[in-house]
């Protein structure tokens, strides 16, 4: 049986031509600064050169690069072919990208999460595509016998415009193998671009249409069995006793197993082995405290009057300027747990033998699935290797590594390969939510409404820091106290789309329109004044770019018409996060007497946009997750059983409720920054700001449905 990384160099070396020769360049991912250099061909295709980050160019002129980060929708292994397709002046019809598979000794950072691969690899990637522009010219030069000066390329070609000669990089490939690798390289300016900024097709599309098996769910081995698993069906219970008879007895059911707190019934098919899992008999016993949602509120109150606070971040003197301040706002908002609920559910394929273990699947964090087995099996993390399937969907819920343990558990107690599958009901009650979260802001003003106080005091269920302590408004405003209070609950809980960020920007914003509206000031204008005074007197540290803030609320305040508008209520939200900034108006119209979200405009600094269209999409989607769950998710808890278990019950946003989304990107020249993320955090603020125009009632807690303004709207 061929392993993983077998299959992928044998996959690689067809898709690349190796047999053929041409050039073959290994960059370095561990090392921004270093240079590509020149593989000799016929040893990758001979497999006595480990299989590396290649960049190929065959005689076929078929250009392949690996492309190492997870795929989770997110664009990036289109993203990064094309940089390499804009320094090389390549033909993007004949740009390839393979998945790679984990290898630590090659690759920095494999992960996908915290928006981070672009601007991980932008040096990476550009320097591989300019030096392998550089061997191609200098080949071509050397064969025409004419400096390499009176060279240049385009759409895949080397040219000498005064004798009016060509060469293909696939004529070229292999003489360009040959010839001496460059001390430096020059790259691109950015006002020389075709290809990065322009819309391009993501690279699966054809795949996903077609049906080509990319995903998970897709992966087969011969003689690989089914697995599903009975976890307990509250937070906080533990297992009692198991009897597994009748299922045991259900057609194609191979065995039942127990392992820490579960049951999993494995068998030759999906159907079955998920009937024969509805027929067990389990008993459960308490472990811990059975939460209900009512507690939650309940401990919420407790612990924000009486909680052991850890303090964040501190300026100044807090309690002198609010017992000086003319006027004081003090506001509580207040999120629910939430599922990620990715398309694609949880799953993954392994096959534990004694001497390796075989994992293929949908992950994010391919290392922590490879450490994490390794824990558990005690076989060297060497001898495992971990293939990279495409994911539908994350949101951060595949940055663990649970659903990973259960099939390297259940292969190593049935010997043989499994390939374990969580319905959608197993997706939504699993566990490792987006944490619950209430905040209390309080901010001072004096007499000519100047922010001269402010206070953040966040209370999360198991989510680690709740605060931001160092985003805007932090550094503008001369006193100024940030402190947590931590609550264990046994309610498993993890990163979301935009941790923490995700409802804190949403809070954050929603006060801060309080606060101008206190002030007697416009929502905008109250912004921007205090980020003029982070700029010029800051207080304490700033890990913000403040003009890059200023130029996004600008940005979105113009093409809005800020205030311009008549019969439009418009609610503004500015936010950082992941290196980025976005600003975002939301617009609001009465029909028939109720308030109806019509538009959101927004206005996005992550620097150079690679994929336009990738972009947008990006832009687009963080959006709509945003506004989507800020209006209808919601998940409550009675006796520790989560009450939402499917679709049926737990409100998505809809078509209808989707308003029109306009996108406008800055063009700054900066290297990329993050994406992936930044766009969902404002959304809420947005149109909660903007709801309120149109009302007159605050919307304080999500999910918006939920709320006595919000109510009879959707």
């Amino acid at each position: 049986m061929q392993t993983s990384e077998q299959t992928s160099r044998r996959n690689f070396i067809k898709i690349a031509a190796a047999a053929g020769g041409g050039l073959f360049l290994g960059f370095n991912w561990l090392n921004s600064s270093a240079l590509p250099v020149v593989v000799d061909a016929k040893k990758v295709a001979a497999g006595s050169v480990n299989f590396n980050s290649y960049l190929s160019i065959g005689t076929d002129n078929v250009i392949t690069i690996i492309s190492p980060n997870p795929e989770i929708g997110q664009g990036i292994k289109t993203a990064f072919p094309m940089v390499v397709a804009e320094e090389l002046d390549a033909d993007w019809k004949q740009v390839k990208t393979v998945q790679g598979n984990l290898d630590t000794g090659i690759y920095e950072r494999q992960v996908t999460g915290g928006s981070g691969a672009v601007p991980h690899s932008w040096e990476r990637l550009r320097k591989a595509g300019a030096t392998a522009r550089y061997l191609l010219v200098e080949a071509a030069a050397a064969q025409w016998n004419v400096p390499a000066s009176e060279c240049t390329t385009e759409n895949g070609k080397v040219w000498h415009r005064t004798s009016g000669k060509s060469l293909s990089y696939g004529e070229l490939a292999e003489a360009a193998s040959k010839m001496p690798a460059p001390t430096e390289v020059k790259l691109k300016k950015e006002s020389d671009f075709k290809l990065i900024g322009q819309s391009v097709r993501n690279v699966d599309n054809n795949n996903i249409a077609t049906g080509k098996p990319l995903f998970g769910l897709d992966v087969y081995r011969e003689g690989m069995l089914f697995a599903m698993i009975q976890r307990p069906k509250a937070f906080g219970l533990k297992l009692k006793s198991v009897n597994s008879e009748a299922a045991k007895a259900m057609p194609g059911i191979v065995d039942v197993v127990t392992f820490e707190n579960s049951v999993a019934v494995v068998g030759k098919s999906t159907w079955q082995v998920k009937k024969a899992k509805d027929a067990l008999k389990i008993e459960y016993e308490k472990a811990a405290e059975l939460e209900s949602s009512a507690d939650h509120n309940r401990i919420f109150q407790q612990l924000m009057e009486n909680g052991e606070a850890t303090v964040r971040r501190k300026n100044g003197d807090v309690d002198t300027a609010f017992k000086n301040a003319a006027k004081v706002i003090k506001s509580e908002y207040q999120c629910p747990f939430l599922p990620h609920s990715p398309l694609e559910p949880m799953n993954f394929f392994a096959h534990v033998r004694e001497d390796g273990v075989e994992l293929i699947g949908p992950t994010q964090t391919p290392e922590r699935a490879r450490t994490e087995v390794a824990k558990l099996t005690g076989i060297a993390p060497e001898k495992i290797t971990v293939e990279i399937t495409r994911q539908g969907g994350g949101f951060g819920r595949r940055l663990a590594a649970d659903f990973v343990l259960e099939a390297a558990n259940v292969s190593k107690l049935v010997k043989a390969p499994v390939k374990v599958i969580w319905t959608r009901e197993d997706d939504m009650t699993g566990g490792i939510y987006r944490p619950a979260v209430r905040y209390r802001f309080e901010a001072a003003l004096d007499k000519s409404g100047e922010l001269i106080g402010y206070k953040l005091r966040g209370v999360g269920m198991n989510s680690g820091n709740s605060t931001r302590e160092d985003n805007f408004p932090s550094g503008s405003v001369e006193n100024l106290l940030i402190d947590s209070v931590e609550y264990k609950s046994p309610i498993t809980t993890g990163p979301w789309r935009a941790p923490i960020t995700n409802f804190l920007a949403y809070a954050e914003q929603s006060f801060l329109d309080e606060v101008a509206e206190a002030a007697g000031k416009d929502p905008v204008e109250f912004r921007l004044a205090l980020l003029e005074k982070a700029k010029k007197s800051p207080v304490g540290d700033i890990k913000y770019d403040v003009d890059r803030m200023i130029d996004v609320i600008k940005l979105a305040a113009e093409k809005s018409k800020w205030g311009k508008k008549k019969g439009v209520y418009q609610g503004f939200s500015v936010y950082f996060s992941h290196r980025s900034y976005v600003a975002q108006v939301g617009e609001v119209v009465m029909e028939k007497g109720k308030p109806v979200l019509k538009n959101v405009i927004a206005a996005v600094d992550c620097g150079i946009v690679i994929n336009k269209s990738g972009s947008l999409q990006q832009v687009r989607g963080g959006v709509v997750d945003g506004l989507g769950h800020a209006m209808y998710g919601n998940m409550t808890f009675k006796d520790g059983a989560p009450d939402q278990r499917n679709f049926n019950g737990f409100r998505l946003i809809r078509m209808n409720d989707i308003p029109e989304v306009d996108v406008h990107f800055v063009d700054n020249g900066i290297s990329p920054t993050g994406l992936g993320e930044p766009a969902l955090p404002p959304a809420g603020g947005a149109v909660a700001n903007a709801f309120y125009k149109a009302t007159k009632q605050r919307l304080r807690n999500q999910p918006f449905i939920n709320e006595e303004a919000f109510k009879g709207i959707s």
